[in-house]
């Protein structure tokens, strides 16, 4: 399986098969543009103009904005979790779609704009996960203490975070430095990785977790 980092909240997943999917499209007004990219599938966590540019993706992919258990050629799942944009039950921004994708035996879970405080409801909900994405940025969503807190909980093999202040971003929220500063002192594996990454179910022994830090796609 590939994963490549397209910026912001936005990835483009690949099963060996060929079979892809794009999370979250943006346009450029959020400082930098997407880059041309195709896919079978592209899920959409909430209608802001940074999650659901869904123009951008070429291909005539099937668009997943609401709750759903979808399954793409060759076998590929596609399941989501409804959950919060805030941490007042949606009366600030509403509601935020959690999409899990079963790939190559592996279980990869993007958390959308989470802005939800951690639950053992959601927890228990969200599990199992291999690859988890989660924003990290605060301010929209949750914050870097509490995306550790959900790290801590799901102990995924590998972590990558997203929605963070990059070079050009013009959102207000911070950069991915605060998440991880929360790992210090800790064994976790922190890397810097390019924009595409491939992993291996063979190659994660589930005894510890990596975060991976990725450049964007542009």
């Amino acid at each position: 399986m590939k994963i490549k980092y397209l910026g912001h909240s936005s990835f483009l997943i690949t099963e060996s098969t060929g079979t892809s999917v794009v999370t979250d499209p943006y346009d450029e007004s959020v400082g930098y543009r997407m880059p041309q990219v195709s896919a079978d599938a592209v899920t959409v966590s909430h209608h802001h103009y940074d999650h659901d540019a869904v123009s951008n993706v070429k291909g005539h992919p099937v668009v997943l904005d609401s709750e759903t258990a979808y399954v793409l050629k060759d076998g590929v799942e596609i399941s989501s979790i409804m959950s919060f944009h805030d941490d007042c039950r949606g009366r600030k921004r509403g509601e935020n779609i959690i999409f899990k994708f079963r790939m190559d035996g592996l279980d990869i879970c993007h958390l959308g704009d989470l802005g939800e405080d951690c639950s053992a409801d959601l927890i228990e909900m969200i599990l199992p996960v291999n690859v988890l994405l989660i924003p990290v940025g605060g301010n929209y969503t949750i914050d870097a203490a509490m995306a550790k807190e959900y790290v801590d909980r799901i102990m995924p093999d590998i972590v990558i975070p997203m929605h963070y202040r990059a070079k050009g971003c013009k959102l207000d929220i911070d950069k991915v430095d605060a998440f991880l500063d929360k790992f210090d002192g800790e064994p976790v594996a922190v890397v810097e990785a390019g924009d595409e990454i491939e992993i291996y179910r063979d190659d994660l022994d589930g005894e510890q977790t990596t975060v991976i830090v990725m450049e964007n796609a542009r």
